[in-house]
């Protein structure tokens, strides 16, 4: 049953029956979708109560600084390793990347040591030296495990029990990491200027056996080179940025503005234009077919040829331009019977474009909306990165076995470096380490800490999407009070963007958050079906490859349609606020009912926003180029000097583009909100003295209906 004062809509969509009660949105609202607001109460308590609980049992420091061995951190204040702020490790060559000693997963001891090594050195050289000179055992030492001070001990049983490195290299220090110094020196890899080192244990070899142990740390740190230049020309043309993005605003403004006046014009100046290339490109393929007449070879067909990996050579063909024209041909002909069979429609659609100005001219608040949006964003995305930072970082540190037989069985077992010595292991296994290997534990909260991360990820993903709809219901109900004002401007409520706001959150939050869940359980399988997608890739199975494909692109699609569906729903509860259910039917219903005018409007909406997006970034883009490049003569003296110009100049066109979205979205949502207003107003009104269209003037003429009342005329 509808209640009294509200018109209804039958199961199957049929449109609106006239409801003489009917005068605009209804004000007397109730709260809707109460029991999913209740659990998106509890779940932002529980949210808060996870980050809490990551907060205690995590510590970022296990992120900043590298551990040793002993699970130590290097380089923090107040411990033993103060001064010790780079990782040592003993024998480099067992470590098979730099992701692996980067997750300190290399079986090999770890050290923490005040500075690298800067020279080549051996444990047998070393010992050799020993006896003429000790200054070579004070040096070598700083390198070998605390408190071992037996130079004269064999050189195997050293290297057995790991107390010293069998080498030392010269090296540098990079994530708190001592690697390689490699260098190239006339197209050969060397370090320190050498190509060839003695690993200690009687072997000379070449540098290029390190290559699989540091593959690719000479293009880590050119790219951190790279980024400390990136890094000082921003430090250097910051504020010539920010004045970019302050042109790109104004500029988006501007655009706003003319639109009203233009929308038009622009809109036939497109079609025309596709219409004349095409006809151009008929033209030219006529021109092609003639041409080629009497040409040895032309009249052959494309069956006669087969197929060619060179593509020019159907080029030479007749029968290649007789169906690239005979296809232009077809298109063209679509294109101008679509013009005049839905000239009306395209007609309403630049109207309700230039309604859209209009509105915003009256709601200029709007424009700055986005800004608020951004900050709910932001403020999810930074509580969402420290907590998974802190729930990674939880545990107690975890040792293992580290055994330089491969036959050991204990090897990877964990075990406790208190009574690791009193063990059998070390007898069994000859040289084997207790050795620091992770962070985890055995309780409960260690053992789901996958479940919270994932936990994690599906609140922030939902607060997103909630943070989303609340913006795109708040703007909804603003452009919705300025349709549904019968006479504009006089009738538009007192701010009307902050009373849309205090409704939104006020009786439709759960509304909203059940609208964002149903969008963030999609975003989340689509998640995780990515991630078994990336770990398949190596697998031969097609059929499972092939499965997850269709997959992805169902679950992209059901993503498009829920967000479709979402947006209008969200329309219509600012508008009538009902449920989230009955409002998503509703639109739906609405939409399908007038389908073509939202094709219609679809397009043309986007094309000339996108237009927009390019001429703001594109004209801004432009601007910034000859600035950067010290080719405007007026601006050459406060011109920066810079090392890369074009990263103010990719930083200026993205940020102009970003801004240029953001304001382009409130236009795209007013025209939207207009627009269900408008099939509403088409609806439940018939343009009577007693049931009058709220529609503006210029949308009503173009109607083509009889006139708008008097008083209607007058506002």
């Amino acid at each position: 049953m509808a209640r009294k004062g509200e018109a209804s809509t039958s199961p199957y969509g049929e449109p609106r029956k006239f409801d003489p009660k009917f005068r605009g949105p209804i004000h007397n609202r109730h709260c809707t979708d109460v029991l999913c607001c209740v659990i998106f109460i509890v779940v932002i308590l529980g949210y808060i109560a996870l980050g809490i609980l990551a907060w205690v049992h995590g510590d970022p420091r296990k992120v900043v600084y590298p551990t040793d061995s002993y699970g130590q951190f290097c380089g923090q204040k107040d411990t033993i390793n103060e001064n010790k702020t780079s990782l040592f490790y003993f024998n480099i060559l067992k470590c098979a990347s730099p992701i692996v000693l980067i997750n300190l997963q290399c079986p090999t001891t770890q050290l923490c040591v005040s500075k690298c090594p800067d020279r080549f050195a051996t444990y047998i050289d070393m010992q050799a030296s020993y006896r003429y000179n000790k200054s070579y055992w004070e040096y070598y030492r700083q390198f070998c495990k605390p408190g071992f001070n037996k130079p004269l001990k064999s050189v195997a049983q050293v290297i057995r029990d790991e107390d010293c490195p069998s080498m030392i290299i010269p090296s540098r220090p990079f994530l708190k990491r001592c690697f390689p110094d490699f260098s190239t020196k006339n197209g050969i890899l060397t370090v320190a200027n050498q190509t060839t080192f003695k690993d200690g244990r009687g072997k000379t070899r070449n540098v290029t056996d390190l290559r699989e142990a540091a593959n690719g740390i000479n293009n880590v740190l050119d790219a951190r080179s790279v980024g400390m230049k990136i890094f000082e020309d921003y430090a250097s043309s910051w504020h010539w940025i920010l004045i970019g993005l302050f042109i790109a605003m104004v500029v988006s403004l501007l655009f706003l503005v003319l639109l009203r006046f233009t929308a038009g014009v622009l809109f036939w100046i497109f079609i025309l234009g596709v219409i004349g290339i095409i006809g151009y490109g008929i033209w030219h393929c006529y021109w092609e077919y003639d041409h080629l007449q009497g040409t040895p070879g032309s009249d052959l067909t494309i069956y006669d040829i087969g197929f060619q990996t060179d593509f020019r050579v159907y080029l030479q063909l007749r029968q290649t331009w007789l169906a690239f024209m005979i296809i232009l041909c077809i298109v063209e002909v679509f294109i101008i019977l679509m013009l005049i069979f839905l000239r009306n429609r395209i007609r309403i659609a630049i109207a309700l474009l230039q309604e859209g100005s209009r509105a915003i001219g009256y709601i200029m608040s709007t424009l700055f909306y986005p800004i608020i949006t951004f900050i709910l964003i932001a403020i999810c995305i930074s509580y969402w990165a420290v907590t998974a930072v802190f729930l990674s970082t939880s545990g107690e540190p975890v040792y293992k076995v580290m055994a330089n037989q491969t036959l050991c069985k204990y090897a990877n077992l964990t075990c406790d470096p208190e009574t690791f010595n009193t063990t059998n292991v070390t007898k069994l296994c000859v040289g084997a380490q207790c050795t620091f290997a992770f962070y985890g534990g055995e309780s409960f909260y260690h053992k789901y800490i996958f479940i919270f991360q994932l936990s994690n990820a599906f609140v922030f993903l939902w607060l997103v999407n909630f943070a989303i709809a609340l913006g795109q219901c708040t703007l909804a109900g603003a452009f919705a009070s300025y349709y549904w004002a019968f006479r504009k401007p006089a009738d538009i409520p007192t701010c009307p963007l902050f009373s849309s706001f205090g409704r939104a959150i006020r009786y439709h939050t759960g509304s909203l958050a059940f609208g964002s869940l149903i969008l963030a359980i999609v975003q989340l399988i689509r998640i995780i079906l990515e991630y078994l997608d990336h770990k398949l890739k190596g697998t031969q199975n097609s059929f499972t490859r092939f499965l997850l494909c269709c997959l992805k692109c169902c679950f992209w699609c059901l993503e498009k349609f829920i967000k479709f569906i979402n947006r209008n729903a969200y329309i219509m509860i600012a508008i009538y606020g009902k449920n989230f259910c009955t409002s998503a039917k509703e639109a739906f219903f609405l939409l399908m009912r007038n389908v073509v005018r939202v094709a219609v409007l679809d397009k043309v909406t986007d094309f000339l926003l996108f237009l927009g997006k390019l001429l703001v970034a594109g004209g801004v883009g432009v601007l910034a180029f000859f600035f950067f490049t010290h080719r405007i003569p007026v601006f050459t003296q406060e011109t920066p000097t810079l090392n890369y110009y074009w990263v103010p100049l990719l930083t200026v066109i993205i940020g102009s583009y970003l801004i240029a979205h953001g304001f382009f979205s409130v236009y795209a949502m007013c025209v939207d909100t207009l627009f269900l207003c408008f099939c509403e107003d088409l609806e439940r009104n018939d343009g009577s003295t007693a049931k009058p269209y709220y529609m503006s003037a210029s949308l009503h003429r173009i109607l083509g209906k009889k006139e708008l009342s008097p008083k209607k005329a007058m506002g």
